[in-house]
């Protein structure tokens, strides 16, 4: 019987993780919207991915079954189709699309992030060891992606509104699709 403290946390930790996740994609898809940013887009669509995951393990967790199998099905796909989406996104960018402009409000959700998310991913990944889920290591697992995420988004961010480098967002963009494709391989083994 696994420990029912154990359970608690990560539960606790999935709903801080499915709120900031929320709230994230919400600012990110926003901003990104707003300043034509391709990195910040796909930042704000891999939210709502950690999202729908983290809904998964939370149902999973209140049912006491662990279908790791659907989840993680779910999660390889989304991740292939949004560096699909992303990486054709980029490329428009490259060849003729609008560069993007400078973005604050996403410079500072990226800083945020990166301090945020390998805290709680670290946190998540160590109650899944002791429970053995393997869908809660999984979605450990993305949550710590999410800070490398931030970091090349905040370079991205930060190159354009520093040097006025518009290029360095789709760049970004684009450094973000192999962490994407290795998890989603990983997802779908």
């Amino acid at each position: 019987m696994i420990n029912d403290r154990l359970l608690k946390s990560a539960l606790i930790l999935l709903y801080i993780t499915a709120g900031y996740n929320l709230l994230e994609s919400i600012i990110a898809v926003i901003s990104g919207i707003t300043a034509g940013s391709v990195a910040l887009i796909g930042f704000g669509f891999d939210s709502l991915i950690e999202l729908s995951a983290g809904i998964l393990v939370i149902k999973q967790i209140k049912k006491g079954s662990f279908n790791e199998e659907s989840t993680s099905r779910w999660v390889g796909w989304t991740l292939i189709l949004l560096a699909i989406y992303i990486t054709g996104y980029a490329f428009y960018q490259f060849f003729g699309g609008k560069p993007p402009e400078e973005s604050a409000v996403g410079l500072i959700l990226a800083i945020f992030s990166l301090i945020f998310m390998p805290v709680l991913g670290l946190r998540k990944r160590r109650i899944a060891v002791l429970i053995g889920s393997k869908a809660l290591k999984a979605e450990s697992t993305e949550t710590i992606v999410c800070a490398w995420l931030s970091f090349t988004l905040l370079l991205g961010l930060g190159l354009n509104i520093w040097k006025g480098w518009w290029w360095a967002d789709p760049s970004a963009a684009l450094l973000m699709v192999p962490f994407l494709i290795r998890e989603a391989k990983e997802a779908l083994k």
